[in-house]
């Protein structure tokens, strides 16, 4: 489904508007119509369908199952479900505001959104053909255990009263006892309409200009990666390259399969595993377009929080890779 949001990208700006594939300018608006239109469309669809899900159905017992009753299995199911979805950082976000507003705990939403944009099957299989099967597995137990951990600390904290107000008032909502899905009430389609409908409506009339800014800063950056600077400068293996990488790859902005081919790069040149892979993940889990889309929905103070988490989480990786791989 999604892979139709990139020929429709492809066939406007390369047929109909005459870019050329492969040059800077090209590869930018490409980026950037097919990036714009799959995140609307995962808005639309998916706060629509969940606000629809809530007020129609009891969703009471999983949200409790998943808020106490087994709550490491929720961080892994957010995790695991993160793991098999093939979305970017900011396409997770539409997913995030849908299980925020069903009530879901900020923290099992949280170790979906981080781990989404790491892990997905197509970087998988380019991953193992390029550092072979041991370097995946790694890569894939420390993107969920990131996931993971980061998920429990959100919640530890109470992370939900440091979303913006709309965020933290959809999910106090859905919490209460006359809520629709507390109190099972049967509606007509047409009030489970009108209430998905005015959902979807008001959380896209706050983000939808963040969308187009976000996504054209990473278009923008899309693509740019003096790999020949990374490895002159931090190709050299000393602790501090790590954190050094990390914060080089906030700016950019990619998806996990994009990347690959920039890892691949990376590695060619000299750069360590390590640092390869704290920086790649850094392009992909924590760039400038996501946390402007994430402000919208999260105060300040969670927003560090979460890069912090992101900035320390990254550089523990690429300081094990590179102790383990040299």
């Amino acid at each position: 489904m999604l892979s139709l949001f990139t020929t429709l990208a492809d066939w406007l700006v390369f047929s109909v508007l005459g870019l050329v594939p492969g040059t800077k300018f090209g590869d930018a608006i490409q980026f950037f119509i097919e990036d714009t239109t799959k995140i609307f469309f995962l808005l639309v669809l998916m706060i629509y369908v969940i606000a629809l899900i809530r007020a129609s159905l009891n969703i009471n017992r999983v949200r409790d199952y998943l808020a106490s009753k087994n709550k490491f299995m929720g961080y892994l199911m957010g995790s695991t479900f993160g793991a098999i979805t093939p979305f970017c950082s900011c396409s997770s976000i539409p997913i995030f505001l849908g299980f925020t507003s069903a009530g879901i705990p900020v923290g099992i939403t949280m170790s979906f959104l981080i781990t989404s944009p790491l892990i997905n099957e197509v970087a998988v299989l380019l991953l193992l053909s390029l550092v072979g099967w041991q370097i995946t597995v790694i890569y894939i137990l420390v993107g969920m255990a990131i996931g993971i951990a980061a998920g429990m600390f959100l919640d530890l904290i109470r992370a939900e009263k440091m979303l913006q107000p709309f965020a933290f008032k959809a999910y106090q909502n859905a919490n209460q006892p006359d809520s629709p899905q507390k109190t099972h009430t049967k509606l007509t389609f047409k009030a489970r309409h009108d209430f998905a409908k005015a959902e979807l409506l008001d959380i896209l009339t706050r983000v939808w200009k963040w969308v187009f800014i976000g996504v054209g800063l990473g278009a923008a950056l899309h693509g740019f990666v003096p790999d020949l600077w990374f490895a002159a400068n931090l190709g050299s293996g000393q602790w501090w390259s790590v954190p050094m990488a990390v914060l080089a790859g906030i700016p950019l902005y990619s998806n996990a399969t994009g990347i690959i081919p920039v890892m691949e790069s990376l590695i060619i040149k000299g750069l360590p595993l390590g640092t390869t892979l704290a920086f790649c993940m850094s392009t992909v889990a924590a760039s400038f377009p996501e946390f402007i889309l994430l402000k919208q929905v999260m105060t300040w103070k969670l927003l560090t929080i979460i890069f912090m988490l992101l900035l320390v989480s990254f550089t523990l990786v690429g300081w094990i890779i590179n102790v383990i791989y040299i």
